[in-house]
């Protein structure tokens, strides 16, 4: 009917779904679905510690004791700070092949709630520092070992935290399967009704609704001492005022940002003017990057602005995939993975360029929330696990081929007892990595005492 108008369609067609999720079928003989259990560290072609190590060069240096310092807190805590380590291992394992927008750092904490541009609070995936297209397969193994290690940091026996994996992968496949039903446009935008009947959930999103732009305004700030309104307070090392000319290097920079915004939120921003300018540590994988806020001012002293500069250096998985430019601008990377993966996004969310490095920006402790580990026991560590399986399901599904995905599924769980078998393996492993970490801290400690006697 339409000829050859259709070949110049500027968006060119993935194939009918049918095709696409015969091609995630036949992707089973390629990797099986019972073989995502395997682990075995004798593989290893790395050393965990040499694997930091290498992670720590171009941070701040007076910052890597306090990353290594959060890192050591638990095996949660080095499992949050060891994205290398994970994605160094993972490629040395067989995979799918059917390449996804992956979240890239999918864990417990990194999913939480925010504002959306209408003013309503959202829970969705909320992290994207190690976005990159990859195996779909990825975020599952890594979410799978979050719930492993947070349930028993938790005190959660290891029986228990297996069925909340299983939950949380049954949850993915189900809502996998579901999406492939639903219209394109309807899977764009569906959203999750349920969160306020999830315990831990509920909990959260009452935070989220206490995290508004005053209340960041009062924790953040002080009365300046020479003149009126207020500037960020000093905390260091987490949170340093800039002056002079780093402080104006930081909103030149804004410049740049500006122009990666629709036109009607560059005009919002416009309304804005800079008032003071930090650096400000944050996370655990992220601590040691070099990570900017600043405060505006609209209309009055009660109308507060946040925006965090953040640096992004490439996602720790780029070194092990051939497909991915390895040369574009990492923050843009960052926030387009973002924009695919989440129903909705920071309206302020951007980036830009700082003496040669890239940033991500995007608004700071706007209604922002994210899940306490102690807050994953007993039946609440389920229900989060189960959503958890949705909202990735639902991220895959809108960046990637669930077609695909649901072909290799399939409707058995031979897939999702093989990722619980796989989690519980690498939670092991990860403890025993944690506990190398933590006696080469304190050997370094010693000598570096005995070195000052």
């Amino acid at each position: 009917m339409f000829g050859s108008a259709m070949a110049n369609f500027p968006c060119s067609s993935i194939g009918s779904s049918q095709d696409r999720r015969a091609q995630g079928q036949a992707r089973r003989k390629q990797m099986k679905r019972q073989d995502h259990s395997l682990w075995d560290a004798k593989k290893r072609r790395h050393t965990p510690l040499n694997l930091l190590e290498e992670s720590m060069r171009g941070r701040v240096p007076a910052l890597v004791p306090l990353k290594y310092e959060r890192m050591i807190a638990s095996p949660f805590g080095y499992f949050r700070g060891a994205v290398s380590v994970m994605a160094a291992d993972l490629s040395l394992l067989p995979h799918t092949g059917i390449v996804n927008q992956i979240c890239g750092d999918a864990h417990v904490c990194n999913l939480g709630a925010y504002a959306a541009p209408d003013g309503r609070l959202v829970f969705d995936i909320n992290d994207f520092d190690e976005t990159t297209r990859a195996p779909f397969e990825w975020d599952l193994k890594r979410l799978a070992t979050s719930l492993v290690l947070a349930g028993r940091e938790a005190g959660e026996k290891d029986g228990f935290a297996r069925d909340a994996v299983l939950a949380f992968l049954e949850r993915y496949r189900k809502w996998a399967r579901t999406f492939a039903s639903m219209p394109v446009l309807e899977v764009a935008r569906f959203q999750v009704h349920r969160l306020m009947k999830v315990a831990p959930l509920s909990d959260l999103l009452m935070k989220a609704e206490r995290a508004t732009p005053m209340h960041a305004l009062e924790s953040l700030t002080v009365p300046a001492k020479n003149g009126p309104g207020r500037i960020f307070r000093e905390d260091k090392p987490v949170l340093s005022r800039l002056s002079g000319s780093q402080a104006r290097q930081i909103e030149a920079a804004m410049k740049e940002y500006c122009e990666t915004l629709l036109p009607e939120r560059q005009h919002i921003l416009a309304q804005y003017r800079p008032i003071d300018v930090c650096f400000k540590v944050v996370g655990t994988g992220s601590v040691g990057r070099r990570n900017y806020c600043i405060y505006l001012q609209g209309n009055g002293p009660e109308d507060p602005l946040f925006l965090q500069i953040k640096e992004e250096v490439g996602s720790s998985y780029l070194p092990y995939l051939d497909h991915v430019a390895k040369n574009s601008h990492h923050g843009r990377l960052v926030a387009e993975g973002q924009r695919a993966m989440q129903l909705v996004s920071d309206p302020f969310l951007g980036w830009t360029t700082i003496a040669h490095r890239d940033y991500l920006v995007r608004q700071l402790n706007d209604h922002k929330a994210t899940i306490a580990v102690d807050a994953l026991k007993g039946p609440g560590l389920t229900a989060y696990a189960e959503v958890c399986g949705e909202l990735l399901a639902r991220g895959h599904a809108r960046s990637g081929d669930v077609q695909m995905i649901v072909g290799y599924l399939g409707n058995g769980d031979s897939f999702s007892k093989a990722i619980v078998d796989f989690a519980v393996a690498y939670a092991d492993q990860t403890e025993t990595d944690w506990k190398a970490l933590r006696e080469s801290r304190r050997a370094t400690k010693t000598k570096a005492a005995a070195a000052k006697k």
